[in-house]
């Protein structure tokens, strides 16, 4: 994988043989050997060390190696930026150069060795960073940052230079490398008469992250910006930990090309799911246009955007698509207290009332709103009387609530929006106002100021912009830190439901690598044996690998001739299901190779005649034939499992059958995970109704699926770097109470 020579995983076929021997294989965590207990069943790390990056973001004593002061040099321009930020941060700054006398009026250093004092940082304005790895080392620095480019985002000949660079950062045992290909963005002017929980940014472009770091001209607070570039050694989920275990940081917000390392990368959101820190990212490559894009900026790869889709959902990272959304979302996710009703049923106050001095404007994002998922309960006809009070009659006060304008313009106005965050059911309101105009608007931005204050339920505000209510939008709206302002109505659904959706996932999160198998199971060394290296595996062979992790199949025998064929049938049971079996046969119905409902010896005769002509006409070559118990009566469903590039294994689940392909309907996750996962996949299935029974058929034993899941999911973990794909399709799943039966399969190995 490019860029990753220094990252938390050996290579698959390391690790493959070293289970294949029985062995643990030790691995580098962050620098260190793994301990034992930090590596799951695969070989995987388990764990990360969190690292302390404390001194490269607040270093006290900074060595600038090709430091300039000749005006009209890039370097000139860079050693003044430096030197101003280490006055501001009270660090000491030591030009090297071997050169010049000094620079800048600063004494320079004719090399790293020469230092006068030990530093904590050393900024890399050279061509080639690699000739100075070793030379910091040995000075015991603790981080460096290459700014230097024509590393892996040029090629192979570029990627090959980065990894001789990660090398070398690897060997030197204490040293850590920013970069190449990254710039200033770390050492920006942070502003520090800002309060309240503050944004962590990460990126890999800094341009994508300007719009972010300029929310601190809207009172926003920012900490720490780390520019990871193409992330020969730190990378972006090194920041992602160090960033959750900040007490200062609300929110950790990302802008991602191609993720280094998907198992650090997961380590690292399980770290900020525990401590509930929402992380926030835009992962650019959805499209083949994108991750070609991406993959040429950056040297990594993207991975299958699903499963980078899939495995940040499965973690609790919000993707966003806009870096609009991301100023938004974090901003609100920083600031927002986490929403709880203490009620059982519903932990999470997620219920949204929409208040407006307009019906229309209420009744639009009341539609917006509810599209999008956000819960728009009807408040109680008590409640509807309480708020009749103070607004006509005639006006609509369900949900939305309009009051028709003119009670925000006097004592009415506060009693309202009291009277609404009172109501248990309320756990948001969401004011847009389009259209504002002085003074009834800007009364009713300082009473949701004032409401906000009182209240521990969260407030948001959608203002217009029309000239003359600046100062209600700048100075009361922006100045309040306990109300969310958005200037979209898409930007606000977008925020509020991440907002709602982080409480539920962080409210329920139990971290999967804490139950993580360690140790191979029985069935691991059962299968292993029905491995055959870079071959596909026979139907008969893929389910005797099924039922080594105690997958149901149907009653079924191989046979070599028709004379065979027919006592099978006997034992197996009428009517079967006749199949020709071959480790070279991937899509048998296409080629005409099942026969299905066959009630008699003579058909049976038949069909083996046929099976056996069609695979010589096809030159495909059998292994036998298969006389199969016939499955008639439940869902097709199909679940597999398919290597990623970037996480390894994953397991899928969908709809089956032969329109698998055409439906697409499929649910992915990354080992491991739970249960309440892989009925999570099956939530978000388009045709998840077919398991509860449509048209009079009986539900379907959803219980026995995702235990097919799982167990398909331990397969995953145990022999992921041996199986290159393996679908069950269709698994049967049978009425409620009856189980799953795997009615055909399908095994690659690596």
């Amino acid at each position: 994988m490019l860029g990753s020579t220094h990252g938390t995983l050996t290579t698959d076929s390391r690790r493959a043989r070293a289970i294949a021997c029985g062995e643990t294989p030790q691995q580098i965590v962050h620098g260190r050997p793994a301990e034992a207990g930090d590596l799951d069943v695969s070989g995987r790390p388990l764990y990360a060390d969190v690292p302390d990056l404390d001194r490269f973001f607040r270093p006290e004593s900074v060595a600038v190696v090709g430091a300039s002061d000749t005006e009209g040099r890039p370097n000139t321009g860079i050693t003044r930026q430096l030197l101003a930020w280490a006055e501001r941060v009270g660090a000491r700054l030591h030009p090297v150069h071997p050169t010049r006398p000094s620079v800048f009026g600063v004494p320079c250093s004719p090399s790293v060795a020469d230092l006068p004092e030990q530093v904590d940082l050393a900024v890399l304005l050279v061509s080639d960073p690699l000739p100075l790895i070793d030379e910091l080392a040995a000075a015991k620095v603790k981080f460096a940052v290459a700014f230097a480019s024509g590393f892996a985002e040029t090629g192979e000949e570029g990627a090959l230079a980065q990894q001789r660079l990660a090398a070398a950062v690897a060997r030197s045992a204490g040293l850590r490398l920013l970069g190449p290909n990254t710039n200033l963005n770390a050492f920006e002017r942070f502003r520090d008469d800002l309060d309240g929980p503050a944004i962590a940014l990460i990126t890999q472009s800094g341009h994508q992250g300007r719009p972010v770091f300029s929310l601190q001209e809207l009172g926003i607070r920012l900490s720490h910006w780390a520019p990871t570039g193409n992330e020969a050694d730190l990378e972006t989920a090194d920041f992602i930990s160090y960033f959750a275990e900040r007490p200062e940081v609300g929110a950790i917000a990302c802008y991602i090309e191609g993720l280094k390392d998907g198992r650090s990368f997961l380590l690292a959101a399980d770290r900020a799911a525990r401590r509930g820190v929402p992380v926030v990212a835009v992962k650019v490559g959805r499209t083949e246009a994108g991750a070609r894009t991406a993959a040429t900026h950056t040297g990594k790869l993207t991975g299958a955007d699903a499963v980078v889709d899939a495995a940040m959902r499965q973690y609790g990272v919000i993707r966003v698509d806009g870096l609009d959304e991301l100023q938004d979302t974090a901003t609100l996710l920083a600031r927002a207290r986490r929403p709880r009703s203490g009620a059982p049923a519903r932990p999470v106050a997620d219920g949204v009332v929409v208040y407006s001095i307009s019906g229309g404007t209420g009744a639009h994002f009341a539609d917006l709103a509810t599209e999008a998922g956000l819960r728009l309960p009807t408040l109680s006809e008590a409640k509807q009387a309480e708020l009749h009070q103070w607004i006509p009659g005639y006006l609509n006060v369900a949900n939305p609530v309009d009051n028709g304008g003119h009670p925000v313009g006097d004592w009415r106005g506060p009693r309202i929006l009291d009277a609404i965050l009172d109501d248990p059911a309320v756990g948001v309101l969401i004011c847009p106002i389009t259209g504002p105009f002085p003074p009834m608007s800007d009364k009713l931005a300082q009473d949701l100021v004032d409401a906000a204050e009182r209240t521990d339920k969260l407030v948001c505000v959608v203002w217009g912009s029309p000239v003359g209510t600046e100062d209600a939008y700048r100075e009361t709206l922006l100045g309040s830190s306990k109300v969310a302002t958005f200037r979209t109505f898409a930007n606000c659904i977008t925020a509020v439901r991440a907002h709602l959706d982080h409480a539920r996932f962080t409210t329920a999160y139990r971290s999967p690598f804490d139950e993580a198998p360690r140790s191979p199971s029985p069935s691991f060394r059962k299968a292993r044996e029905l491995m055959r290296p870079g071959q596909q595996l026979s139907e008969h062979a893929a389910k005797q690998l099924l039922r080594a992790y105690g997958i149901r199949v149907p009653r079924e025998q191989l046979v070599t001739s028709a004379a065979a064929a027919v006592r099978a049938a006997s034992l197996v049971g009428y009517p079967v299901v006749m199949k020709a079996s071959g480790a070279r046969i991937a899509h048998k119905t296409e080629l005409g190779l099942v026969k299905i409902g066959l009630t008699s010896a003579s058909q049976i005769r038949d069909a083996y005649r046929e099976l056996t002509d069609i695979a010589r006409y096809e030159d495909v070559p059998l292994d036998g034939v298969l006389v199969c118990q016939m499955v008639e009566r439940g869902v097709e469903m199909v679940v597999g499992v398919t290597h990623d590039d970037l996480f390894g294994p994953t397991v899928t689940v969908g709809l089956g059958g032969v329109l698998v392909e055409v439906l697409r309907d499929a649910a992915v996750r990354v080992p491991p995970f739970g249960e309440d996962q892989a009925r999570a996949m099956l939530a978000e299935l388009r045709g998840r109704a077919l398991l509860d029974g449509v048209r009079g058929a009986p539900p379907g034993d959803v219980d026995a699926l995702v235990e097919v899941v799982l167990r398909v999911q331990r397969m995953a973990l145990e022999l992921g770097d041996e199986i290159a794909e393996l679908d069950i399709n269709p698994l049967m799943v049978l009425p409620r109470g009856q189980g799953a039966v795997a009615l055909d399969a399908l095994a690659v190995c690596r």
